[in-house]
């Protein structure tokens, strides 16, 4: 008799199972318990009728559904560190929109109270662009002072210690019209930039650091997602029904304590970085009750092993300093990837989409009273485009979703920059426009949008890590505060052709990373940095240990695994 279904083969069950694994983590953020349960049980029931072929005979199922990779700590620490930072980061960029014109009556009012007359139009819209702006500014110095925080605390401890600043930065943004005090508003803003700032670094550093290789890239963009999620929450609660009320503007500042006090509860009960510990501190038995914890089982001599290599390759982990990263020929043009990857992710032009959007959808003919609710989908596009990248970035790659992300953002420009110039010529045209705006948006949080972060922490081995994240950082702020400035000027000499400018530059990031980004997918620090060992101009660095390690770990991978590997030491043996 035949079966009432065909049995799916391993490979097949185990894709199946990770992009379960990875939904499941990242909708038990937003779905009621209960409704977890139910398919949890569900899973649970279906898997015992038609078990996976490739689970370890004897091994139980739980409620927490482990695939390859994937364990419960591991998502519980990636969705409470990116509510805690990435969420917060997100939501900070969208909440200042709403309360805008409540804001600076507030400041108005002050001013006068203060000084027995009003404050006039210039020195008032400077103010608020003051405090708009000045979160960049806590930007660059929270990204500044990365390096020195998490070679001391450590990356969980880092994470700690930010959420303070979130807290009193929220404090200060929701008092500050109770006091009486814009300059509190304008301090908070800044502090929750510094936030920020730490959060960009520390986050990716820690998630990268703590995650199998194979869902090293999945379990990363759970950051992206988040920023997202927080993006399009600061976008709801703006709304008039909502806080976007005269009387209620100051509660959404106050809501940003909320991630700060839940990540502050439950980030201690999780390990820190295994390679933190081993690598830094040299807590061998710190780093192996880290690492069963996170990979939930006593075993774990394979990945200790992986670790130890990337400690002998650099024969020391002495932690360099900014300038010394710089001078080291090794990392040359992982530096440069970085930078170049990290601009592009903040020049690209995200920012004037934003701007655009309310005027194409008036000369759709929109009511005014209506846009906010419309200018929502955006942000459930960006939702759904980056959970889509999470689920198939360990299948595809990161290259192609980066390179092909700035692609598109460029075609996307262009067919936008055409339809605003002939929108009046007929009136279906601004559909088409809108349109293109969310391509843009789509194509953004495919690649660009989360995946320069991941590189940023696969590109460098552990010494260069702090450091590479401070540069980035760096650049990343100092592109968005420069966007800020410079974009009112270019929108003001170029008009609609202004997205010629972004699209010129995604094509340029397109193009570089084509011929210089190797992909990282599936590779161990060590590997990596061993694919840019020809472009660097530097011989291999790896001893005969790790030789007969790599060796040893071809024999136990499968058939892909093996011609994968057998590449690399070919390679290695050729430079040496």
């Amino acid at each position: 008799m035949k079966p009432p279904f065909e049995p799916l083969h391993s490979a097949e069950l185990k894709h199946l199972s990770m992009n379960a694994a990875f939904l499941l983590g990242v909708t038990s953020a937003f779905l009621p318990k209960t409704i977890l349960a139910f398919h949890i049980n569900q899973t649970v029931e279906l898997e015992a009728f038609h078990p996976l072929p490739f689970q370890p005979e004897g091994q139980l199922h739980t409620l927490c559904p482990e695939p390859e990779g994937w364990t419960c700590r591991l998502v519980i620490a990636s969705l409470f560190g990116a509510f805690g930072s990435s969420y917060l980061y997100g939501y900070n960029l969208s909440v200042v929109n709403a309360p805008t014109l409540y804001v600076k009556e507030f400041y108005n009012k002050t001013w006068n109270d203060r000084y027995d007359q009003p404050m006039e139009a210039a020195s008032l819209t400077l103010m608020w662009s003051v405090t708009v702006s000045i979160f960049a500014i806590g930007g660059l110095v929270g990204a500044i002072m990365v390096s020195p925080l998490v070679k001391l605390l450590g990356r969980k401890g880092t994470l700690l210690l930010n959420n303070i600043f979130a807290i009193v930065a929220s404090l200060m943004l929701a008092l500050g019209e109770v006091a009486g005090s814009f300059e509190m508003l304008i301090l908070g803003r800044f502090i929750i930039g510094v936030d920020a700032g730490i959060a960009l670094s520390a986050l990716p550093m820690y998630l990268g650091e703590i995650s199998p290789k194979q869902i090293r890239g999945a379990l990363g963009q759970i950051h992206s997602i988040f920023i997202c999620v927080g993006v399009f929450t600061g976008q709801v609660m703006g709304l008039p029904e909502l806080l976007g009320q005269k009387s209620r503007w100051n509660y959404m500042f106050g809501i940003i304590m909320v991630p700060a006090v839940v990540q502050l509860l439950t980030l201690p009960f999780l390990p820190e970085s295994p390679r933190y510990l081993l690598l830094e501190k040299q807590d061998a038995a710190g780093a192996q009750k880290a690492l069963q914890a996170f990979l939930n089982k006593k075993d774990v001599s394979k990945e200790l092993e992986e670790v130890q290599a990337e400690y002998r390759a650099q024969r020391s982990i002495h932690l360099v300093s900014m300038i010394e990263l710089f001078k080291t020929p090794s990392v040359r043009w992982q530096i440069i990837t970085a930078i170049v990857t990290m601009g592009c992710y903040q020049l690209c032009g995200l920012n004037a989409i934003w701007f655009y959007t309310n005027n194409i959808l008036k000369e759709a003919g929109m009511e005014s009273n209506q846009i906010p609710y419309i200018t929502l989908i955006t942000g459930g596009v960006e939702i759904l485009a980056a959970v889509v990248s999470g689920m198939i970035i360990e299948h595809v790659g990161r290259r192609p979703l980066l390179i092909g992300g700035f692609g598109a953002m460029a075609v996307f420009y262009g067919l936008l920059t055409i339809f605003l110039n002939l929108q009046t010529k007929a009136s279906w045209l601004p559909y088409l426009s809108f349109g293109c705006i969310l391509g843009v948006i789509a194509s953004f949080c495919t690649g660009p949008g989360g995946i320069p972060f991941i590189l940023t922490g696969e590109l460098f081995e552990q010494s260069y890590r702090p450091a590479a994240f401070m540069i980035a950082g760096t650049v990343s702020w100092l592109s968005n505060f420069a966007v800020g400035i410079l974009f009112p000027f270019i929108q003001g000499a170029f008009g609609a052709f202004c997205f010629m400018v972004f699209a010129a530059t995604c094509m340029a990031g397109a193009v570089f990373l084509y011929f210089v980004l190797p992909e990282t997918k599936g590779k161990t620090f060590v590997e990596i940095s061993q694919s840019f060992a020809k472009i660097n101009r530097v011989a291999v660095s790896i001893t005969k240990e790790e030789m007969e390690w790599v060796a040893a770990k071809v024999k136990v991978e499968n058939s892909d695994t093996q011609n994968e590997h057998g590449n690399v030491i070919t390679e290695m043996e050729n430079s040496l």
